[in-house]
């Protein structure tokens, strides 16, 4: 009898086969629901973690390891919200997914939704340039311009999906838990390499959502005994221009708004800067509680870090992504950052 040839049926071949099979709505919703968990188990998550022994001589830290979300499809974390949204609007029964974005975010939800054959809105505001407006639209998701900021096209988004019941993937909402759940899988990706958690895991912060999650995924570790400790929670975003870190610098028990008219937006620090944080509270308790840290950063810093781990380490990263970095190099304590495994969350230029 002549032996299967799985050479000659690739992965990109499978993958392909799903899409077929998530696309055709005359399957049922258990087929297309396998289909679209194979391409998310396929292509979303078990990101590369690195140890940067030429950043770690660089900074005069050891034991630096790099968390490599762009190894996620269009390069960033948000991969990993985006897959687990459009899962639950398939599941739910939902034929379109509706969000605000400056960039990322939306290509995540364009890709995301494309694979479970749904529609896909992104606001995004009426000013502001947008690189990756044709990568979104070369995912068939449509463009919407707002007046106003992020904020304001979050806020008309939410409403949008609220007035026409479509799913609303928006930071904030309903599906909060289960976007938290989605980044908790950094936390046992991570637990799975180093068998144990790290003394510190710094992200970049916008919202927040991504350090929230994560911190709830090493508690849930710690409860069930998997790990000795909770990491050390580390949060690095625009110097003066997030609201969660004004908080924990001002020493404040919550976050406040910050006055929008102060915030200017450049091309490095776009993807961090916000007046409202929508899963700030959240945020800033884990921050607390893990005994860590937060810091403001400069365009400067970021532009300076994303050169050395080219240069040094060989990643091409996106400048805000190094926030996290530049809070951990500074933190309350120098013993905080000795003889100890130290993680850094970073996303690709892509």
């Amino acid at each position: 009898m002549k032996e299967d040839n799985y050479d000659d049926f690739s992965i990109q071949d499978e993958l392909n086969q799903q899409y077929q099979k998530l696309v055709n709505k005359a399957e049922t919703l258990d087929d297309r629901l396998e289909a679209f968990g194979f391409i998310a188990d396929s292509e979303v998550g078990d990101t590369p973690l690195i140890r940067a022994r030429n950043l770690e001589r660089e900074l005069g830290i050891r034991q630096v390891y790099l968390k490599f979300e762009g190894g996620n499809p269009t390069g960033t974390q948000k991969d990993r919200i985006a897959f687990a949204q459009a899962e639950d609007a398939l599941r739910r029964g939902y034929d379109t997914m509706v969000l605000a974005s400056c960039g990322n975010y939306g290509m995540a939800c364009a890709l995301a939704a494309k694979y479970a054959g749904i529609r896909c809105l992104v606001f995004i505001p009426e000013n502001y340039t947008i690189k990756k407006i044709s990568d979104i639209e070369d995912y068939g998701a449509e463009i919407i311009r707002v007046p106003g900021d992020y904020e304001h096209a979050v806020m008309a988004s939410q409403k949008f999906a609220v007035d026409q019941d479509f799913y609303d993937a928006n930071p904030g909402g309903e599906n909060t838990t289960l976007q938290l759940k989605a980044y908790a899988q950094i936390a046992n990706e991570l637990y799975d390499e180093l068998r144990d958690a790290p003394k510190v895991v710094a992200v970049p912060v916008s919202n927040g959502t991504v350090l929230t999650g994560i911190y709830k995924g090493f508690m849930s570790l710690y409860r069930r005994g998997k790990t000795s400790r909770i990491p050390l929670m580390v949060a690095g975003s625009s110097a003066r221009k997030n609201p969660i870190v004004s908080a924990y610098l001002k020493n404040k028990t919550s976050c406040e708004d910050l006055e929008p008219y102060k915030i200017r937006e450049t091309e490095i620090n776009e993807p961090l800067i916000n007046w409202h944080s929508f899963d700030g509270e959240a945020t800033l308790e884990a921050i607390r509680k893990s005994k860590g840290w937060a810091r403001d950063v400069t365009d400067k810093k970021m532009l300076q870090l994303s050169r050395i781990l080219k240069d040094k380490e060989g990643l091409n990263v996106l400048p805000a992504s190094t926030a996290g970095l530049a809070a951990l190099a500074e933190p309350s304590s120098p013993e905080l950052i000795q003889n100890d495994r130290l993680v850094v969350i970073l996303t690709s230029r892509k």
